[in-house]
Formats: C-alpha cells, structure tokens, sequence
C-alpha cells in the first residue's frame, strides 16, 4: 500500500505547552485511521497540521509521499468535516456541496454529475433543494459529509462529526461513514474521544496521550493487548490491580498469586499493574488453573444486555465483572449488595503492564 499520510519527528509547540511531541506515523492510502484520546492529548492539532491550518515546529509532515510544509491548507489535497457542519444557511443542499466545485471552476455538467453521484452516496436524494434549518442534525451531516467528498480528496479528516448527534443516530451514522469509506476508498483521519466509535469504526487506531502516541495499531491490538495502562484504563472498562513481580507470575495486593506472562523487562520485586477485563471475569464459578479470589458484592449496575457487578476484593482492591442478561428473568435480584462471591479468570486473560 502506498502512504497517505507521514509524521516524521514531528513536533507542535504553542508558546511553552507542547501538544504534539515527537509524532513518528504512517497512514496508509485507503485506511480509516483514528486519532483516539481525552480532551487536550493533541489529536485535533495533529489534524489541523495535516490541513495546513498549523505548522509543525519541529519534523516535516508528508501527504502522498511529498512535504507539504510550504503547501497552504487550499492547496492540499485534504478536505475536512467539522463537528459543527459549517453549512451555509443561505443555500441549499446542492449550492452547499456544489460550493467547492464552483470556486475550482469545474464545467457546470460536471459539477452537476458530481453532486448528484456524492448525494446518492450519503442518500439525501429528493432533498437538493431543502435549506440546512429544515434538515435534521444526521441530515446536515450527511451534507457536510457530501461536500468534502465531492471533491474527491485524497485525505478526508473529520474532526469529531458524530459528535453533536444523539447515541441512536450516533451509532446509525457510525456504521454509515464506515461503508461509505470502502466504497469510495478514501483515506479517511478521524478524530474521537470516544473509544466505543474508534473500535467499531478503524482499521487502525492511534492512542494519544500528552501529546504522545501511546499505542498504534487495529482496535482488537489495542483493546486485547494494551502496552500501557493508560491504554487499557482509556478503551473500554478494565481491572487494573497493583502486584508484585515473582517467580511464575506476579503478586496481587490481596496476597493471591497469579500465574501471569510477565514482560522480560520486569525483574523481581517490579511495581506492575495487572489488567483483567470485566468480561473475562467469571462469577461464582471456576475451572481447574484459574486465577480465584474471594470477594463481596459491592455494587452492581443494569446497563440493559448486561448488569456490572462490582466486587471488593479487600484494601483498595475491587473488580468489574460483566454478566450477560440473556437467560436471566430478574438480574437486579441475581447479585445482591453485601453477599459473598468467588471471582475468577483463566491466566491467559491477565495482562502485566508497567
């Protein structure tokens, strides 16, 4: 595959705070790539760099194998989605997407053709003439979304665009952008904080924190295998639990002995974090080898297909295990408050992170 997108060292300083620091990364042309992290870890900056809108300090960036540092943002071949849509309130749904085209100049039959093929292809047909007020907020989406694709760049970034929508139509839109994308086979650079978005729309993600990438790779790498705490804590729900490096695996704070595979760069005696998932955890009930703790329900939360039980193992220890609701009648009454309970994994499922 050829690169779409190359940071090579690259760095972004505003003043004395640094919000990107030594950025080392390669898109590959036609990927859904997403720039995953909390608020101010320097994923809208590395975005904006990629458009021309900022300048790296340090390092040079590359579009489609070339250095863009003296390219202006209209000259690149980048488009973007915002989240606020930046429609024009004063023209329709064809003058909003047929905007590019016109200030390029392109033939009128052209323009026409282009418009039509790119409203086909986020289904707002029958709707060319509507103003933006009188469209919903997946609508004006779906334009914006048109308007950066018509003119068929060959990087589409997209700064948060699900996220003024509700969770319905977040999570409708999300599998949408996913198979527009392999259809018209555009690299797309996403950025999101929310993890759930990344996993179920990437091909690869990037984990950024302080301005650094923690962990690169597709979203089963990430979430099975995260090298960092930080990684693990950020996407989805996971147990994180001080232990003690030993011979044959690690110690936890409770004293249990787990027979975990340890980093060979953990000596002896390490400080390490263990990391279980919830849904790895298994609730009064064991198979011969797994890692088996006594603990005391301390909560449990209804999220619909699935109750959180929360478990305290002991001084400042507890765990979340997650228990399908498929075949039970009444899951509020299956784990009550204050009752004893066994949890229990397979050692396979810890992870030992430093």
């Amino acid at each position: 595959m050829s690169e779409a997108v190359r940071f090579d060292g690259v760095t972004k300083r505003f003043g004395a705070t640094t919000a990107v620091e030594d950025l080392n990364l390669t898109i590959e042309a036609g990927e859904f790539f997403s720039l995953l992290g909390p608020s101010g870890c320097g994923k809208t900056t590395t975005l904006r760099m990629v458009a021309g809108f900022e300048q790296p300090s340090d390092g040079e960036l590359f579009l489609e194998g070339e250095p863009v540092a003296t390219v202006p943002p209209y000259k690149r071949n980048v488009n973007t989605v915002f989240q606020s849509y930046a429609l024009f309130e004063h023209l329709d749904v064809t003058g909003n997407v047929a905007f590019g085209l016109k200030r390029r100049k392109v033939p009128p039959a052209e323009i026409e053709t282009r418009v039509a093929e790119a409203l086909e292809l986020v289904q707002l047909r029958g709707r060319e003439t509507a103003r933006p007020n009188e469209l919903s907020g997946g609508q004006r989406q779906r334009v914006a979304l048109a308007r950066a694709l018509v003119n068929r760049p060959s990087v589409l970034l997209l700064d948060e665009p699900l996220g003024a929508l509700d969770l319905k139509l977040r999570k409708q839109m999300q599998v949408e952008l996913k198979a527009i994308q392999r259809e018209v086979g555009i690299t797309f650079l996403y950025v999101t904080h929310d993890q759930e978005e990344a996993l179920a729309m990437s091909d690869r993600i990037a984990v950024m924190d302080a301005g650094v990438v923690v962990q690169c790779g597709t979203p089963e790498e990430v979430y099975e295998r995260p090298s960092k705490p930080f990684v693990a804590g950020f996407i989805g729900i996971s147990n994180l639990m001080e232990a003690t490096v030993e011979n044959g695996g690690v110690r936890l704070r409770t004293g249990a002995l787990c027979a975990a595979p340890v980093p060979q760069d953990c000596a002896p005696g390490a400080t390490v974090q263990l990391s279980v998932r919830p849904e790895k955890i298994w609730l009064d009930e064991h198979e011969e080898g797994m890692v088996t703790l006594s603990g005391t329900v301390a909560e449990r939360v209804y999220v619909g297909t699935t109750t959180q039980v929360i478990v305290d193992l002991g001084p400042d220890t507890r765990v979340v295990a997650l228990e399908q609701n498929t075949h039970v009648s009444n899951p509020a009454d299956r784990w009550e408050i204050g009752h004893p309970v066994t949890v229990g994994w397979r050692p396979e499922h810890s992870l030992v992170l430093r």
